[in-house]
């Protein structure tokens, strides 16, 4: 895609996204640059097996990496102010105060992705469902703050956005195994989940084989959860 609102640093210039195929915060920047139009390759590696180049570069041996003619950005909250920045037309609110109210929205969140990695890392059903409870609970706080709109707080795409969606992509994996609603009592947010779930830069944000992987990798926390997944499969 070819956006006329492009910087010339964008225009000219190749940057590299350094990624890994699962990490969500991934997926914030891949969604931001997408939708800025924001010309870019991606360079998937192994964090289990970091190669040395990737050392040498990650202060924080985290993903993702922004990689430009300038040098390079780390964290994906970061990166993604950053490509708002320097390119026409802002993701945020104009409004000081309700870009500032995204923002401590966007860091929530960030609690429930970790809320969401104590899921799948619950080692027995009491953990699980302590974690479940947790979720639910965000998305019931979540649910106060959505209005009548397809997305956060607009019809329009924005920066806030780029965050739920790959918070969202996660239940659709989880829905094939398990038969917990996280969403029954919270409308609103379901809506969203599914605006986001359509919304071209969210489906693009991961790779084709993004569900298996993620599949298999369940599989490997030897948890509650994959042991239901097992259960479900035999």
């Amino acid at each position: 895609m070819t956006n006329n609102n492009q910087t010339k640093e964008f225009s000219d210039g190749q940057i590299d996204l350094v990624s890994f195929s699962l990490c969500p915060y991934v997926q914030r920047a891949i969604i931001i640059l997408d939708e800025k139009e924001i010309p870019h390759n991606r360079t998937y590696i192994n964090l289990a097996d970091k190669p040395d180049w990737f050392k040498k570069i990650s202060p924080l041996g985290k993903v993702p990496l922004l990689q430009t003619e300038q040098g390079v950005l780390f964290e994906s909250a970061v990166i993604g102010e950053y490509l708002d920045e320097v390119t026409t037309g802002s993701l945020h609110p104009i409004d000081p105060f309700e870009k500032a109210r995204h923002r401590s929205w966007i860091e929530f969140g960030s609690t429930i992705l970790a809320a969401i990695a104590g899921l799948y890392s619950a080692q027995d059903s009491k953990a699980f469902e302590d974690k479940r409870a947790v979720i639910t609970s965000k998305f019931e706080q979540l649910e106060v703050q959505l209005r009548d709109t397809n997305f956060f707080s607009s019809d329009n795409f924005q920066f806030i956005d780029a965050v739920y969606g790959p918070i969202f992509r996660y239940f659709d994996t989880f829905d094939l195994f398990m038969s917990d609603n996280f969403f029954a009592t919270t409308p609103r947010v379901l809506k969203y989940r599914q605006n986001l779930s359509i919304r071209p830069s969210v489906i693009q944000a991961v790779p084709e084989d993004y569900q298996s992987r993620l599949i298999d990798f369940l599989l490997k926390k030897d948890s509650h959860l994959s042991r239901i997944i097992n259960k479900k499969a035999a």
